[in-house]
């Protein structure tokens, strides 16, 4: 740590000089040198700061410096727990993450309960959940989870949700929480009411639920079940609004897709009416292939609803949703009978031996030519490429090809064929949404969407968007290269950063004096096609297991948490899984950065234990 004040010398720990700066708040970048002191921002000057006694010096000249991302939608509420750095998204610039979506969080239930609630609907190994929870759970109550994850060598800042199906899950048990007929009693109500309350006097931002229907639960007992918060009535679910409503905090839900009615009423829910509005945050305005339409209606209700006084949001990925399959495990399968009857088999000879049956096929058959009722999935085998399989003949062919080649076989014949030959061996990639470059652009300038929505940390080996962020930068910056924008890039930044964080009331997103020095420098020279290329890497709290993930380490020149330089060219450096940098953010409060000197060395380990443990590779 540089010495500070010398003979009446400024001096500071990093200096980042001739940048192009944005602040986060849209305004016009410009060129400036940056000061951080003491792990915040103490200048921004438009003239050369004195580097006398700085030992890291950052020439900036032709890049971009800006807060780092927020990223408001993830699912790192196990990995969190055993690789508190989060590489896979600091090393794109995200340096805020928010856990506790869609009703899942980890405060109140065991390790068995967190499995067969993650496992099959964020497709982590449930073993790997279970485990991971059971090693790690030291709390019981929320400010205790806040002090677990600040003592954890965090790589970016946490914020968090507190989950519905968490909190009934805990309080009714599992098997109770998943019955039609069974409500709360009196003092199971008044419970969840009290923990909710608890965490949001610690700082959660909010609450999330979930009403999507084919998100299923893993396990035994309660296999194949909906997620709790999808049983809850509308007694239950106001009664908790009301808290929300009162604290002036966030409800993130998934509406019931199925049901416009449900949709609607999530959005209208917003309105105060007589009462305080109800900040909400909706799962998820896409542009989707099975209901091109569907979108042109998404933009125009957020709009109505804030009209009339509501405080509404739908979170959006701003790039293409191209998803990858092992075989037929895939989460879309879920939403129709005979898909989510193959997923409930959990032994291969049992789904095998279903997937050979006629009658079976048959009905899968039908379901895929149904045009009735909302989808996700397209439905179409003719838009699914295969990319990996021991028949090399395949690759590159999508199913509906093959089925032509193997003498005009029906799609899903062709499908259910190929995945009993080579079972999970078969690897495939289809796009379901987000398909549509002029609509992309469209939504990425509605005021009522937010561009977040990654779901880092889950779906492992189904599809990867830690970059997202840069991926958009990469889309505004080529529009305006083009002579045909469609937003500034200071525009792009703020809805990435200053915007989210106003609106979820939290201590991040900017880049001004007095700020904390979370940020990134982007080289704009990479901002190119190796955003979207594939890769690779392991996870080792889970087993080694191989996930998804995105390389384009030219891209990041550095990325800064707490003042700390923690990503250099892309790669993680060597405090990173070491030493904490971030923290978990409250709502409504400011806080100073991590200090250097408490910044909770992880103990005797070696550089290499301490990257495995935080999932890095050399």
């Amino acid at each position: 740590m540089a010495t500070h004040v010398s003979n009446d010398r400024v001096t500071y720990d990093t200096i980042i000089r001739d940048g192009l700066w944005f602040d986060g708040t849209g305004t016009p970048p410009a060129i400036r040198s940056i000061g951080i002191r003491d792990g915040a921002v103490a200048v921004v000057s438009a003239d050369p700061l004195d580097e006398s006694g700085c030992d890291d010096v950052v020439d900036a000249s032709g890049n971009w410096v800006m807060p780092g991302m927020i990223d408001i939608h993830t699912h790192y509420d196990v990995e969190v727990l055993a690789q508190p750095a989060l590489a896979e998204s600091l090393r794109h610039g995200v340096t805020t993450v928010l856990v506790g979506s869609c009703s899942l969080s980890t405060i109140h239930v065991d390790g068995t309960e967190a499995g067969d609630l993650f496992g099959r609907v964020e497709a982590i190994p449930r073993e790997h959940v279970i485990d991971t929870v059971d090693r790690h759970k030291t709390w019981s109550a929320p400010a205790d989870y806040i002090d677990a994850l600040d003592a954890r060598p965090l790589g970016p800042n946490v914020a968090g949700f507190i989950g519905h199906s968490d909190m009934r899950t805990a309080a009714m048990g599992l098997d109770r929480a998943t019955r039609s007929n069974v409500r709360p009693t009196a003092s199971e109500q008044a419970q969840m009411e009290r923990w909710l309350a608890e965490a949001l006097d610690c700082g959660f931002v909010g609450m999330s639920s979930q009403q999507l229907l084919f998100d299923k639960l893993d396990g035994d007992t309660c296999r194949s079940r909906t997620l709790p918060s999808t049983y809850a009535k509308p007694r239950e679910l106001r009664r908790l609004k009301s808290l929300l409503r009162k604290t002036g905090r966030i409800l993130q839900a998934g509406p019931d897709i199925s049901n416009p009615a449900n949709v609607g009423s999530q959005a209208f829910t917003s309105l105060g009416i007589g009462r305080r509005t109800l900040k909400t945050s909706l799962l998820s305005a896409a542009d989707i292939k099975a209901n091109p339409y569907a979108i042109k209606i998404m933009g125009p209700l957020a709009g109505l609803v804030n009209r009339l006084g509501g405080d509404f949001r739908w979170q959006h990925l701003p790039v293409p949703f191209e998803v990858y399959a092992d075989g037929i495990d895939l989460v879309i399968f879920e939403e129709f009978g005979s898909g989510a009857a193959a997923l409930h088999l959990k032994e291969q000879l049992a789904r095998d031996e279903l997937l050979r049956d006629e009658a079976y096929r048959r009905r899968f058959r039908k379901d895929y030519e149904s045009k009735f009722g909302t989808r996700v999935w397209h439905r179409d085998f003719f838009d699914a490429e295969i990319v990996a399989c021991p028949d090399r003949s395949v690759i590159g062919k999508s199913f509906g090809q093959v089925g032509l080649d193997r003498g005009g076989l029906h799609p899903v014949d062709a499908f259910l064929d190929l995945v009993l030959e080579h079972g999970t061996d078969i690897r495939w990639r289809t796009t379901i949404s987000n398909h549509r470059p002029e609509v992309l652009r469209q939504m990425a300038r509605e005021p009522g969407i937010q561009l977040g929505f990654s779901d880092a940390g889950a779906h492992l080996r189904n599809m990867a968007f830690y970059n997202c962020g840069l991926r958009l930068l990469k889309h505004v910056h080529l529009a305006e290269q083009s002579g045909e924008p469609f937003m500034t890039v200071a525009e792009a930044v703020h809805r990435m950063t200053g915007e989210l964080a106003d609106w979820y009331d939290i201590d991040a997103g900017h880049l001004r004096p007095g700020d904390r020095a979370d940020l990134m420098i982007v080289d704009p020279e990479h901002l190119d096609d190796s955003l979207e290329k594939y890769a690779e890497a392991t996870v080792p709290a889970f087993g080694g297991m191989s996930r998804m993930v995105n390389r384009n380490d030219d891209t990041v020149v550095a990325v800064y948490v707490s003042g700390r330089r923690v990503v250099d060219r892309g790669v993680p450096t060597e405090m990173v899984g070491q030493q904490r940098t971030g923290q978990f953010l409250r709502a409504g409060r400011r806080g100073a950065p991590v200090a250097a000197d408490a910044a909770g060395v992880t103990g005797p380990q070696t550089r290499g234990t301490a990257l495995a443990e935080a999932g890095v590779s050399e």
